[in-house]
């Protein structure tokens, strides 16, 4: 059985930990930069590309204002063209349909598309403890697959590894798993496909089974939609007797003719390409040609959860495109297997919370902090997702959630607040305090800041975590109420009275 996310820590002491790994951050600097650097080159062919997101957000809310009726019509166009439709409340119902599938053809083997949606449900480790083998047969899945590693980006898997660690990792783990690859590999990129090629055929011609997810459903039609730029897909889509499709609900698109918008803003905004290598589309089953049964598992597991909050829903518009991965500053410095899920980045800091709710694990709650808010994943959101509005929600509902519990220190640092910020008198004293503990501090400053302030240095205690990433500037000797009356209202010149510091609260 492969990794798992499970008994990840909270994003705070994953990312200090990988902050330390600077082989995984010139890997990631690497990658990020290459595939932003090309998506913009693309974007700025489209004369119309600001038209374009907002029409592709647009068909994506009005989906989701009748999604019931949506996923209806797509179980009628399905069933009408020979597939069987499921319909799974959370990960395990998923996971008990397709095993039940696979189990009723007697094989102990399938082959996989890329598909966020069953590393969600964890549909590989669901299998294996059937004695069911699940062959991922997208290079960089095949490359984490192996290594018994986890996936750290949405589109590339494998981000965070380079040649020298690929190659290795097919030369020692290759041959227990089937090929083996060539005695004389080496980390060319043509030499790893071409061992990857060699060893997934024998799987491709062999297998009965294959899994799937879909990039879009077409309730019009019954047509799934699967985008790749490797051809494993299409090799998976047509060549075994069986084919079950696990697709989340928010997937669906009302008509065929919706399609044509995301087929221009997702590989833009994915890959940096004009258009993907490879387009596949089914409706069903086509007696003499392709996989003779179909099954389509539709997904919830959480997603009418985010559906009913009000902010959180235009996250269910995401097509999984990866791209606010590659601007997030955070993300290029940690890494994906910080956020201790398949969704990594800004999109996993809200999808996961809203999926799974806040309040009742330190790691989900620690998500909607793992940003600086500003703001580059919306910018280049091909259906405009406002991140940064729906992590100030949800830091909002973390913090609603441990109302009941004993203060923290951040609690009772707000609640002083309040106390001083809500009566003016108490806030004058405040004021004239703080003076007086400019004059006592002065001797303990550490450093002087632009301006002439001088900084103090390592607070004690709870005030550390704060103090050893911000300077912490003396308060003023003199503050604007007392300088302003002092002056006239700044008519006069102040009397000298020591070193000046103007400004401050008052």
């Amino acid at each position: 059985m492969s990794a798992t996310f499970v008994g990840m820590p909270p994003f705070p002491e994953a990312a200090h930990a990988a902050l330390a790994d600077t082989q995984l951050r010139t890997n990631l600097r690497h990658a990020t930069h290459t595939i932003r650097d090309k998506r913009a080159r693309v974007v700025e062919e489209v004369e119309d590309w600001e038209a374009l997101r907002v029409k592709g957000a647009r068909i994506k809310d009005d989906m989701l204002a009748r999604l019931d009726t949506h996923l209806v019509t797509l179980e009628e166009s399905l069933t009408a063209r020979g597939a069987t439709v499921h319909w799974a409340r959370d990960a395990a119902e998923a996971c008990a349909i397709v095993a039940e599938i696979v189990k009723a053809h007697h094989v102990d083997e399938v082959v996989k598309v890329k598909s966020m949606a069953t590393q969600e449900i964890e549909l590989n480790e669901a299998l294996a403890a059937h004695g069911i083998a699940a062959w991922e047969t997208d290079l960089a899945e095949l490359i984490v697959q192996l290594g018994d590693d986890l996936p750290s980006h949405i589109l590339v898997p494998a981000i965070h590894r380079n040649r020298a660690e690929i190659r290795e990792i097919f030369r020692t783990r290759m041959a227990a798993a089937g090929r083996p690859a060539p005695d004389d590999l080496t980390d060319d990129p043509a030499a790893l496909a071409g061992a990857a090629r060699l060893h997934l055929r024998e799987k491709f011609l062999r297998a009965r089974v294959a899994i799937s997810g879909a990039n879009f459903a077409i309730a019009e039609t019954g047509t799934l939609v699967v985008v790749e730029s490797e051809g494993n897909g299409r090799m998976c889509l047509t060549l075994p007797e069986v084919l079950i499709s696990v697709v989340g609900i928010e997937k669906v698109l009302p008509r065929f003719a919706d399609l044509d918008t995301f087929l221009q803003l997702l590989p833009r905004s994915s890959t940096g390409e004009r258009m993907n290598p490879y387009t596949s589309m089914w409706s069903g089953v086509t007696p003499g040609d392709g996989p003779q049964e179909v099954h389509v598992v539709l997904l919830d597991n959480g997603r009418t959860t985010v559906l009913a909050d009000e902010v959180g829903r235009q996250a269910l518009r995401c097509i999984r495109c990866s791209a606010c991965l590659n601007v997030c500053p955070v993300y290029e410095r940690t890494g994906g297997h910080a956020y201790g899920s398949v969704y990594p980045g800004p999109i996993g800091a809200i999808l996961n919370p809203l999926m799974r709710g806040v309040g009742h694990d330190k790691q989900i709650d620690s998500l909607p902090y793992a940003s600086s808010l500003c703001g580059r994943c919306l910018e280049v959101c091909p259906v405009m997702i406002d991140i940064p509005e729906i992590l100030v929600h949800l830091r909002a509902k973390v913090v609603d959630a441990h109302r009941d519990g004993a203060p923290g220190a951040q609690d009772l640092a707000m609640r002083a607040t309040s106390f001083l910020f809500s009566d003016p008198s108490r806030m004058s004293l405040a004021v004239k305090a703080a003076g007086v503990a400019n004059r006592v501090m002065t001797p303990f400053g550490k450093r002087t800041l632009p301006g002439g302030r001088r900084a103090l240095g390592r607070l004690p205690g709870p005030g550390a975590g704060w103090s050893d990433a911000r300077d912490l500037p003396m308060p003023p000797r003199t503050s604007f109420r007392a300088w302003w009356k002092a002056t006239d209202g700044g008519r006069n010149e102040p009397p000298v009275v020591g070193p000046r510091h103007t400004g401050g609260a008052g």
